[in-house]
């Protein structure tokens, strides 16, 4: 982002400089205040980017936390009801989607506290307000995550494994 200070002058068609007094037309002959060129200092972005330049990751990541929201939600109330985490599915599928959408989850988040860092301000809102939605609705769930997890950790004393396991009391 390349920003330039530009001076900014009034047109010399506009008389600021001359000296009448506030209330007297400029044809009055009777002299008062003086009113004084003003010089306005503005900071411009002057770049030929486009507004957004991450498109297609912004796209993906709406698709992708659109899609792993639902499923983190789907996955935390199987967790806290059952003990255990989403059935693995046919040849994995449903675990696998659990996964990449937990990894969707915690990338969306920190993309934004990237975002963050460096401009100050979360991610953009992007095409109808969805990143925004979606950057809110991740945060939302890594909240949940922490919570369920947590409260399993204390009455179980352990979280289930990642890769089911033959002899492991959830789909071994």
């Amino acid at each position: 982002m390349n920003l330039t200070k530009t001076l900014l002058h009034s047109p010399s068609s506009t008389p600021i400089t001359k000296c009448l007094p506030y209330n007297q037309p400029p044809s009055s002959s009777v002299h008062g205040r003086c009113r004084h060129r003003l010089t306005v200092i503005s900071m411009a972005k002057q770049t030929n980017e486009p507004a957004s330049t991450n498109g297609l990751a912004e796209k993906l990541a709406i698709a992708g936390g659109l899609i792993a929201t639902p499923v983190i939600g789907w996955s935390l109330y199987t967790l806290k009801t059952t003990g255990c985490g989403l059935p693995p599915g046919p040849a994995g599928s449903i675990g696998a989607l659990e996964g990449v959408s937990y990894l969707a989850v915690v990338g969306i988040v920190g993309w934004s506290l990237y975002t963050k860092s460096k401009t100050g301000s979360g991610l953009p809102n992007g095409p109808f307000g969805l990143l925004g939605a979606v950057e809110g609705l991740s945060y939302l769930s890594l909240v949940a995550i922490v919570v369920v997890f947590g409260l399993q950790f204390y009455q179980q004393g352990s979280l289930p494994g990642p890769v089911p396991v033959p002899g492991d009391q959830c789909f071994g």
